[in-house]
């Protein structure tokens, strides 16, 4: 009896959507932080910062592109 394994998505697609499962998580880190140690001082360019306000969304974004790809995307 020969057993056949078919996977739903491929080897390609799998790496693809393991390199956007991890543009996400970096721009989800890239995004946290922000605590001041006085909580009575609020410091707007710490959170209000490039790398929060504009950088973070941009990976996810990219992330979730990159995951739309990986799963459209016809494997061999």
């Amino acid at each position: 009896m020969e057993t056949k394994n078919n996977l739903l998505f491929g080897k390609q697609n799998l790496i693809w959507m393991l390199i956007g499962a991890i543009v996400i998580a970096l721009g989800l880190i890239l995004m946290s932080g922000g605590k001041s140690s006085d909580p009575n001082v609020f410091n707007e360019n710490e959170v209000y910062s490039f790398r929060r306000i504009t950088l973070a969304p941009i990976l996810i974004v990219a992330g979730l592109i990159i995951e739309v790809f990986a799963i459209m995307k016809k494997s061999k």
